[in-house]
């Protein structure tokens, strides 16, 4: 009876302990919950107060102050009357190609780097890891003469044109993404190299069709980095497309913006919101590669 009884009060004590009521839950989970609500308000005001502009036909920020104290599509009407849909359609195409670029080269690097064994490959990494640490902007001067050169001869490859920027972008495809890859590919046991070569499979097959297969959450995670960054890009993209036509989204939504005299607020802000949606597209379908990838990452590692 009092081993009974002992063993109840030691329950009941290991309840109350664990219980997700107290100060014990408030420290250890409760004021995370906090900071995850305070962080989700910070990151969603901005983007609820541009939502807010971009539905005041009065086309100036400070109007917008009262949260949808006016609410017309007239600003988004407007965009079909400019260049807009032209620049949307100009940084999807550039976007996408330089993302699938970088996947690819980077994909190839990595494995070249992670499962061959030759001179300079100790070399060739550090390389790739100091050269990032200089900035692309540095180059500014070089690329324009470059493409400017190149644009007499190949025009496609010259200014304004989609494939000389894309060039541009993916000519710093390698360095982080290679090591982001690199240290992925390592997790991937040699073991099945060698299986598959026992199977008569050479390195391409190998590549294409068990690598990566395997490393899918790492390509999602740089793919969808690349189309971010190359998507919102400016200042590449102002010195290789000279014409409104060419321009990207984020380089229109910037000159509309440049002036605060003449700046079309509520079309900019309209402008603004369209193109967040297929970055939110992307990310929520990317999502279970990218969760997938950190949970393995974590194991493997």
């Amino acid at each position: 009876m009092t081993t009974a009884t002992t063993v109840e009060k030691r329950t009941v004590t290991s309840t109350e302990q664990f219980s997700p009521k107290g100060m014990r839950w408030w420290r250890e989970v409760g004021w995370r919950h906090v900071v995850a609500i305070v962080a989700i308000v910070i990151c969603l005001l901005p983007f609820v107060y541009l939502v807010s502009a971009s539905l005041n036909p009065g086309g100036t920020l400070t109007g917008s102050n009262q949260l949808f104290r006016t609410i017309s599509t007239e600003n988004f009407s407007t965009l079909t009357t400019t260049k807009y849909p032209r620049w949307l359609g100009n940084s999807l195409v550039i976007a996408t190609v330089t993302g699938i670029g970088t996947v690819l080269m980077g994909a190839a690097a990595a494995y070249a780097f992670s499962r061959f064994r030759f001179r300079g490959r100790r070399g060739t990494l550090t390389s790739l890891l100091i050269i990032q640490m200089f900035p692309q902007t540095l180059a500014f001067v070089a690329i324009f003469l470059l493409l400017l050169s190149l644009g007499k001869v190949f025009p496609a490859l010259g200014l304004n044109s989609s494939l000389g920027i894309i060039l541009v972008y993916l000519g710093g495809a390698l360095g982080v993404n290679t090591f982001l890859m690199y240290g992925f590919f390592n997790t991937v046991p040699r073991e099945l190299d060698e299986a598959a070569k026992i199977d008569g499979a050479t390195h391409a097959q190998i590549f294409w069709t068990i690598i990566l297969r395997l490393v899918t959450p790492i390509l999602a995670v740089v793919g969808l980095l690349s189309f971010i960054s190359t998507y919102g890009e400016i200042l590449i993209a102002r010195v290789v497309l000279g014409r409104q036509e060419n321009y990207t989204v984020a380089l229109g939504l910037y000159t509309w913006a440049a002036d605060e005299r003449t700046a079309r607020w509520g079309v900019f802000a309209a402008g603004a919101v369209l193109a967040a949606i297929p970055v939110i597209i992307l990310f929520f379908a990317l999502q279970k590669y990218i969760v997938g990838g950190l949970i393995a990452g974590s194991v493997k590692g």
